[in-house]
């Protein structure tokens, strides 16, 4: 058993680091090491429970409504407010487009998002048939409210809002949005995942904050996620409805087996009780106040963190934040993506996004409470002069005419090939993670959505190729 944990050990040294507060994408930390290490314990203790039956398992049913309680109690939500824990933010968002769906069923069903709403609303929609229809976003990139309206018809079943926005982390007009679904009588879910955790602290500790919750009338349903800012472990989110008749069409059930009648609030039917136990532990540890010391922290470095950007010539915010989230773009003097890496050689670890309709190409910051923000914007400003030195990276105009010329409906594997060439990575049936990302995100830059898509499918099946150690041949 030693030599099995020392090689997971050798394994994860790959991996980003999950606490120290150094990685700013995908990985939320409070530096809180009781807090950690009690999710930690509390996960290991729950690994082999099942939440398919909370009458076998009463022990999850009572951690569940605790954990829903807090976050009702967090928002300020009304006595009949309910919720489930989910198993993150992608499931939240297809529940609450299930739920709308089959609470009045049409014919040919559709939702209306503006165009930055999170992409799990477009796999929704690819998983359930519901129409996803997009409108584009103010400049301020908040959802413009005529636009949408201009969308909504007979068939509409929901209208979604941020809050924030996870691209440009700025908080949509949910009063607006409410009442554009109220006058239609259909639902309007707030997709708060990252923004629900930090905006009830915000708004106590003085900072301005949009209305978002249940306060709005006509939000019917609210996603969080607990894996995020709440800084327990990966795998738990919260879906709040307003009330029981919001969240009944949620819950599936079957009894047309012969086996066990089947009763599932949540997609899942077996599922372990081990991320709900560690996000009951860790909220239990750090507690009401406790997070509001932790928001308090993290908004500081926010600020810090705005001000070394505005005080830097060659970047430019792409909005001013209404959350902890932070994107910011650069003038022609230098890009994104190679500042992107430059922070990577330095220990930082930041998101680079494409451009996309009428937003440039920027660097997306996601600030934890553990993150050291003094040392992030010295490490910053010494990037930015560096990608300056260095000036913007150039891609070949034989590689551009070809990568403008491919048709994402028609991607080959030789195609693919010749643009792994091109970025200095092997081709072949196994490949292997690049060193630098900023060759590879300005070739993705320059071509369309589509090819994006169609490119880094195939990228990904490449990289999901079973090590085999054996053969029956």
């Amino acid at each position: 058993m030693s030599d099995v944990l020392a090689r997971l050990a050798r394994m994860q040294a790959a991996d980003v680091p999950v606490t120290g507060g150094r990685t700013l994408a995908y990985v939320y930390d409070s530096g809180i090491e009781e807090a950690d290490r009690v999710g930690r314990a509390a996960v290991a203790a729950y690994a082999g429970s099942n939440g398919l039956d909370p009458t076998a398992f009463p022990s999850l049913l009572e951690m569940e409504n605790d954990v829903v309680g807090f976050g009702l109690d967090m928002i300020g939500a009304p006595a009949e407010a309910v919720g489930t824990v989910t198993s993150g933010g992608t499931e939240s968002v297809l529940l609450a487009v299930q739920g709308a769906r089959d609470a009045d069923p049409r014919q040919h069903p559709n939702m209306v998002l503006p165009s930055t709403a999170h992409a799990a609303f477009h796999k929704a929609a690819h998983y359930f048939g519901v129409e996803a229809r997009v409108a584009p976003v103010r400049p301020d990139h908040r959802a413009d409210v005529d636009a949408m309206a201009a969308l909504v018809d007979e068939d509409t079943v929901l209208v979604v809002g941020s809050a924030p926005s996870y691209a440009h982390g700025v908080i949509d007009p949910i009063t607006e949005l409410a009442a554009l679904a109220s006058s239609h009588g259909i639902r309007c879910h707030v997709d708060a995942c990252i923004g629900g955790f930090v905006l009830p602290f915000a708004r106590r500790l003085g900072r301005p904050v949009a209305p978002w919750t249940f306060d709005v009338p006509g939000v019917s349903s609210i996603s969080l996620d607990l894996h995020k800012y709440a800084y327990a472990p990966k795998g738990t989110s919260l879906l709040l409805h307003r009330n029981p008749q919001v969240r009944r069409p949620q819950i599936f059930a079957t009894a047309d087996w012969p086996g066990y009648t089947v009763v599932n609030p949540t997609m899942q039917s077996t599922k372990s009780g081990g991320p709900l136990a560690g996000a009951w532990a860790v909220i239990n540890t750090i507690g009401d106040e406790g997070y509001l010391r932790l928001a308090e922290t993290t908004f500081a470095g926010v600020d810090l963190i705005v001000d070394t950007v505005n005080a830097l010539p060659a970047l430019r915010l792409v909005a001013a934040p209404d959350s902890t989230l932070v994107a910011f773009e650069t003038d022609a003097t230098c890009d994104v993506f190679t500042i992107a890496d430059l922070m990577h050689d330095a220990d930082w670890w930041v998101q680079a996004q494409l451009s996309y309709g009428g937003s440039p190409a920027n660097l997306h910051l996601t600030l934890s409470a553990a993150t050291d923000a003094a040392a992030f914007t010295a490490a910053l400003r010494g990037a930015v002069a560096a990608a300056v030195e260095r000036g913007p990276i150039v891609i070949e105009p034989g590689i551009v005419d070809f990568v403008r010329a491919l048709d994402p409906a028609a991607l080959s594997d030789e195609d693919f090939d010749g643009l792994l060439d091109a970025v200095g990575m092997s081709g072949g049936e196994h490949i292997g993670l690049p060193e630098q990302m900023g060759p590879i995100n300005a070739l993705l830059d320059l071509a369309t959505p589509a090819m994006r898509q169609a490119l880094l499918t195939v990228f990904i099946d490449r990289l999901l190729r079973a090590r085999r150690v054996g053969s029956t041949t």
